[in-house]
């Protein structure tokens, strides 16, 4: 198995070379991640930098009796999983309402809804639910406001090639009808492999998950089927649509 500390830099690598997040020098992250396990007590202190993740993997780990970077804890942030059920709303509401009341402004009641919908603390449910993209959508900033959603969310999709070094991957879009997100028609897109794919080689036929220009890892059958359900959960909030997590789980 992966250690935690390596399964959450292969997804906050993406945004960290951008410089959105996580410690200054991405190539600090890019020679950790590359060196593999024998650099994870270095990979664990780099975690720490991204001030955005963190307190979402304390809060679930001290609700599951977990450390934070165990790798159920990890997955349960990046991907989603029902390791996110046990944490207390009154603890999660809590810990948002420190996080964000404050710095959100106007936006609180959005946020404050979003936990009230069901929401759950995921990366799904920031970039949906606390992240300011989806009312500058709302605003008419539709084209920057688009492409930030679809990249910075967990995407999936089909390898279908390896092409000049990256990976052609089929996958759907996020896409804007005026009024609500939703999926769009399949295209391909060009992607990165994973900067360590020299221990986590990608064959076509993969399905995987992406953030941002980069492949993180194979998806299994029980992980996309998590990603896609917490996923979608988030993306009916953040469309006033209600929550359906708890049928949805149950199905």
């Amino acid at each position: 198995m992966t250690s935690g500390p390596l399964l959450f830099s292969r997804f906050a690598y993406p945004p960290n070379a951008l410089g959105y997040c996580g410690p200054s020098d991405a190539t600090v992250l890019t020679e950790l991640v590359v060196a593999g396990e024998p650099a994870a007590d270095d990979l664990q202190h780099a975690v720490t930098a991204f001030a955005g993740a963190w307190p979402y993997l304390q809060l679930i780990g001290a609700s599951t009796g977990r450390d934070p970077l165990d790798p159920s804890v990890v997955e349960a942030y990046w991907l989603g999983s029902p390791l996110l059920e046990q944490v207390d709303p009154l603890t999660w509401g809590n810990s948002i309402d420190e996080r964000f009341r404050h710095r959100a402004g106007w936006d609180w009641d959005k946020i404050s809804t979003a936990l009230n919908a069901g929401g759950v603390p995921s990366h799904a449910f920031h970039v949906y639910c606390v992240y300011p993209w989806v009312g500058l959508l709302r605003s008419g900033a539709v084209d920057q406001a688009l492409d930030v959603l679809d990249r910075c969310r967990i995407r999936w999709g089909r390898v279908v090639e390896r092409a000049n070094g990256t990976l052609l991957v089929k996958s759907q879009p996020l896409a804007w009808d005026g009024k609500h997100l939703h999926l769009g028609v399949e295209h391909i897109e060009s992607v990165e492999a994973p900067i360590d794919q020299g221990t986590t080689p990608i064959e076509d036929g993969d399905l995987v998950a992406m953030h941002w220009n980069y492949v993180c890892q194979r998806l299994s059958a029980i992980e996309y089927r998590y990603l896609r359900r917490y996923h979608d959960h988030h993306l009916s909030i953040a469309n006033g649509t209600g929550s359906q997590l708890v049928s949805r789980l149950e199905g």
